[in-house]
């Protein structure tokens, strides 16, 4: 495939052969989906002496790794406290379906640093909110995991006595659902609220020398059992437009969507939808632009198709697609679309 020199776009088509798969059934795009978080880098205080020296950055569906080097010009030694937001978690309704790659109430992204090689011990900030206000002491009193999608949470909320119900729901933190599994109507006690949660710690930033922060974590990953993209009346729908956008797709990559449902003889390709976030503009923190700056995007199977926004994006291996940037100030965020195939049925 040709370096996307001029393009925001860049897939490895679908070999025909490779496409002869069940029709997949098709999902509105708000319905039976998994939402992705979107996540990012290091935040500092704005430094006028620390400099981002490098970002080398990996994004796949398995993983996240990101690699700084810094440098600092101060005439003497800095210690800085060094933050790593995480999207808010929402939980609103009983629709609200996102997707947290681990059990952990807190390290819900397996993430992990290190600095000059060494790990590093991060302390984690946790904060509720429902209906603006905030609501971490009532459920630390109550015994209560913050993650609001862990297990361990649902399991924590059944625990809460009846006679709290009615103050939790009029706080908003929770509300009620009913179901029947067969046996009856059951009622629960679920969460409805906000988690804010950074992982910190403190750094310490040698003048006149550089150090290398490096951090590793699982990536929230949105996921659809199918996509509506190829479909006749796609382009008619509301969120076409800015989906295309928002991935930068074009000609190319409708086109192996559009041979993709050819081979599998449906109005649908057989296809499914891992979507994935990733805050690139904390990279604007820094004493002046980041000198030099490395993304690698991973489809993760060399049949898969992706799409995503950047200039200049190279083809570097069967799976792996790579934009260089000297002296690169951050001014969007970045989204990547890959879709696979649909699994044999």
């Amino acid at each position: 495939m040709p370096n996307c020199r001029n393009a925001h776009f860049c897939a490895l088509l679908i070999g025909a052969s490779a496409l002869a798969l069940a029709a997949a059934t098709p999902v509105a795009r708000a319905n039976d989906s998994i939402a992705e978080l979107a996540t990012g880098g290091l935040v500092l205080g704005r430094s006028a002496y620390i400099e981002l020296r490098s970002e080398d950055l990996y994004v796949s569906a398995k993983e996240i790794r990101v690699s700084y080097r810094f440098f600092s010009h101060g005439a003497q030694d800095q210690k800085v406290t060094v933050a790593f937001p995480m999207s808010d978690i929402t939980v609103s309704g009983p629709d609200s379906n996102i997707s947290a790659p681990s059990e952990d109430p807190e390290n819900f992204l397996d993430f992990s640093t290190k600095a000059d090689g060494r790990p590093v011990v991060t302390h984690v900030e946790q904060k509720v909110f429902a209906k603006g206000v905030d609501r971490t002491s009532e459920l630390r009193k109550l015994g209560v995991p913050l993650q609001p999608l862990a297990k361990a949470t649902i399991e924590a909320l059944d625990q809460v006595s009846h006679a709290q119900w009615g103050q939790l729901n009029a706080w908003g933190i929770t509300d009620t659902e009913e179901f029947d599994d067969g046996s009856g109507v059951l009622i629960h006690l679920r969460p409805r609220w906000t988690l804010k949660t950074t992982y910190y710690f403190e750094q310490s930033f040698p003048a006149g020398r550089e150090v290398v922060i490096e951090h590793r974590y699982k990536p929230s990953v949105g996921y659809s059992a199918a996509t509506a993209l190829g479909s006749k009346q796609a382009p008619r729908e509301t969120w076409y437009k800015d989906y295309l956008r928002k991935y930068c797709m074009d000609a190319r990559f409708l086109g192996a969507i559009e041979r993709a449902k050819q081979v599998a003889k449906s109005d649908y390709p057989p296809l499914e939808e891992e979507r994935i976030a990733y805050i690139l503009t904390s990279g604007r923190n820094w004493a002046g632009p980041i000198q030099s700056f490395r993304l690698v995007v991973d489809k993760g199977d060399p049949q898969n198709l992706v799409s995503f926004c950047g200039d200049g994006v190279k083809k570097i291996a069967p799976t792996q697609f790579e934009i260089r940037k000297a002296d690169y100030v951050p001014s969007n965020d970045l989204d990547v679309l890959i879709l696979t195939e649909h699994p044999q049925r």
